[in-house]
Protein backbone atom coordinates (compact mmCIF):
# COMPACT_ATOMS: atom_id res chain seq x y z
CA UNK A 1 0.00 0.00 0.00
CA UNK A 2 1.23 3.45 -0.82
CA UNK A 3 0.22 6.61 0.33
CA UNK A 4 1.12 10.21 -0.72
CA UNK A 5 0.30 12.58 1.92
CA UNK A 6 0.12 16.19 1.56
CA UNK A 7 -0.67 18.96 4.30
CA UNK A 8 -2.83 21.39 3.41
CA UNK A 9 -4.68 24.62 4.00
CA UNK A 10 -7.65 23.42 1.90
CA UNK A 11 -9.00 20.20 -0.59
CA UNK A 12 -11.72 19.48 -2.37
CA UNK A 13 -12.51 16.45 -5.01
CA UNK A 14 -15.41 16.93 -7.72
CA UNK A 15 -16.68 14.83 -9.99
CA UNK A 16 -19.00 15.43 -13.11
CA UNK A 17 -18.57 19.30 -11.81
CA UNK A 18 -20.02 18.46 -8.22
CA UNK A 19 -18.16 18.68 -5.26
CA UNK A 20 -18.12 15.76 -2.94
CA UNK A 21 -15.71 16.17 -0.65
CA UNK A 22 -14.28 19.37 0.96
CA UNK A 23 -11.74 19.99 4.14
CA UNK A 24 -9.81 22.93 5.21
CA UNK A 25 -6.52 22.39 7.22
CA UNK A 26 -5.61 18.85 6.93
CA UNK A 27 -4.13 15.98 5.04
CA UNK A 28 -5.02 14.75 1.65
CA UNK A 29 -4.15 11.49 1.16
CA UNK A 30 -3.40 9.81 -2.46
CA UNK A 31 -3.73 6.12 -1.54
CA UNK A 32 -2.90 3.66 -4.41
CA UNK A 33 -3.17 -0.35 -3.55
CA UNK A 34 -2.13 -3.71 -4.13
CA UNK A 35 -3.12 -7.24 -4.41
CA UNK A 36 -0.55 -7.91 -1.45
CA UNK A 37 -2.48 -5.60 0.74
CA UNK A 38 -4.50 -6.48 4.13
CA UNK A 39 -5.60 -5.42 7.44
CA UNK A 40 -1.89 -4.93 8.97
CA UNK A 41 -1.08 -2.37 5.98
CA UNK A 42 -4.38 -0.44 6.64
CA UNK A 43 -4.06 -0.45 10.51
CA UNK A 44 0.03 0.53 10.06
CA UNK A 45 -0.53 3.10 7.60
CA UNK A 46 -3.53 4.92 9.08
CA UNK A 47 -2.30 5.03 12.67
CA UNK A 48 1.41 6.04 11.43
CA UNK A 49 -0.90 8.99 9.32
CA UNK A 50 -3.21 10.56 12.11
CA UNK A 51 0.07 10.66 14.03
CA UNK A 52 2.39 12.32 11.74
CA UNK A 53 4.13 15.08 13.22
CA UNK A 54 4.25 17.39 10.53
CA UNK A 55 1.72 20.51 11.58
CA UNK A 56 3.22 23.46 13.13
CA UNK A 57 3.38 24.35 16.51
CA UNK A 58 3.03 27.78 18.03
CA UNK A 59 6.78 27.96 17.49
CA UNK A 60 6.91 26.99 14.27
CA UNK A 61 8.08 24.11 14.10
CA UNK A 62 6.99 20.81 12.43
CA UNK A 63 5.43 19.16 15.89
CA UNK A 64 1.74 18.43 15.85
CA UNK A 65 -0.58 15.61 14.46
CA UNK A 66 -3.56 15.59 12.29
CA UNK A 67 -5.05 14.20 15.38
CA UNK A 68 -3.44 16.91 17.71
CA UNK A 69 -4.53 20.00 15.66
CA UNK A 70 -8.35 17.97 14.80
CA UNK A 71 -7.50 18.31 11.37
CA UNK A 72 -9.55 16.77 8.44
CA UNK A 73 -8.87 14.39 5.91
CA UNK A 74 -9.61 13.12 2.69
CA UNK A 75 -8.55 10.03 0.99
CA UNK A 76 -8.36 9.42 -2.71
CA UNK A 77 -7.76 6.21 -4.23
CA UNK A 78 -5.13 6.48 -7.02
CA UNK A 79 -3.94 3.22 -8.89
CA UNK A 80 -1.01 5.29 -10.52
CA UNK A 81 0.57 5.60 -7.40
CA UNK A 82 2.22 1.55 -8.21
CA UNK A 83 3.22 2.71 -11.69
CA UNK A 84 5.97 0.78 -12.78
CA UNK A 85 8.49 2.96 -14.89
CA UNK A 86 11.59 0.96 -15.66
CA UNK A 87 11.00 -0.25 -19.40
CA UNK A 88 10.04 2.13 -21.76
CA UNK A 89 7.52 5.76 -21.52
CA UNK A 90 4.24 3.74 -20.94
CA UNK A 91 3.98 2.89 -17.15
CA UNK A 92 2.63 0.01 -16.42
CA UNK A 93 0.04 -0.72 -13.82
CA UNK A 94 0.17 -4.37 -13.56
CA UNK A 95 1.29 -4.70 -9.56
CA UNK A 96 -2.12 -1.78 -8.93
CA UNK A 97 -5.44 -3.80 -7.66
CA UNK A 98 -8.11 -4.45 -9.41
CA UNK A 99 -11.41 -2.68 -8.30
CA UNK A 100 -12.78 -6.54 -6.98
CA UNK A 101 -9.96 -6.56 -4.51
CA UNK A 102 -8.98 -2.80 -4.09
CA UNK A 103 -12.55 -1.23 -3.50
CA UNK A 104 -12.85 -3.54 -0.18
CA UNK A 105 -9.65 -2.64 1.17
CA UNK A 106 -9.94 1.00 0.09
CA UNK A 107 -13.16 1.16 2.34
CA UNK A 108 -11.78 -0.66 5.28
CA UNK A 109 -8.99 1.93 5.25
CA UNK A 110 -11.48 4.85 5.49
CA UNK A 111 -13.08 3.25 7.76
CA UNK A 112 -10.16 2.53 10.45
CA UNK A 113 -9.31 6.37 9.38
CA UNK A 114 -12.53 7.27 10.55
CA UNK A 115 -11.35 4.97 13.79
CA UNK A 116 -8.16 6.30 14.28
CA UNK A 117 -9.57 9.98 13.80
CA UNK A 118 -12.40 9.74 15.69
CA UNK A 119 -14.27 11.43 12.63
CA UNK A 120 -15.66 11.35 9.53
CA UNK A 121 -13.37 11.98 6.47
CA UNK A 122 -14.12 12.91 3.09
CA UNK A 123 -13.30 10.62 0.01
CA UNK A 124 -13.18 10.42 -3.87
CA UNK A 125 -15.11 8.06 -5.85
CA UNK A 126 -13.44 4.61 -6.56
CA UNK A 127 -12.97 4.33 -10.28
CA UNK A 128 -14.14 8.01 -10.86
CA UNK A 129 -12.75 10.67 -12.82
CA UNK A 130 -12.16 12.97 -10.23
CA UNK A 131 -10.68 16.29 -10.40
CA UNK A 132 -8.74 17.09 -7.18
CA UNK A 133 -7.68 20.21 -6.02
CA UNK A 134 -5.44 21.87 -2.78
CA UNK A 135 -3.39 24.37 -1.30
CA UNK A 136 -0.03 22.78 -0.40
CA UNK A 137 0.40 23.67 2.59
CA UNK A 138 4.49 23.92 3.06
CA UNK A 139 5.03 22.46 1.10
CA UNK A 140 4.83 19.71 3.34
CA UNK A 141 4.81 15.83 0.94
CA UNK A 142 5.37 12.74 2.65
CA UNK A 143 5.01 9.32 0.15
CA UNK A 144 4.75 6.10 2.60
CA UNK A 145 4.87 2.60 1.25
CA UNK A 146 3.76 -0.36 3.69
CA UNK A 147 6.06 -2.60 1.81
CA UNK A 148 9.17 -0.67 2.50
CA UNK A 149 8.70 1.41 5.82
CA UNK A 150 12.38 2.74 5.13
CA UNK A 151 10.75 5.58 2.76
Amino acid sequence: MRAVIQRVAWAHVTVDNKRISEIGEGLLVLLGIEDADGTEDIIWLTRKIVNLRIFNDTEGVMNKSLLEIDGDAIVVSQFTLHAATKKGNRPSYIKASKPEIAIPIYEQFVLQMESDLGKKIGTGIFGADMKVAMLNDGPVTIMMDTKNKDL
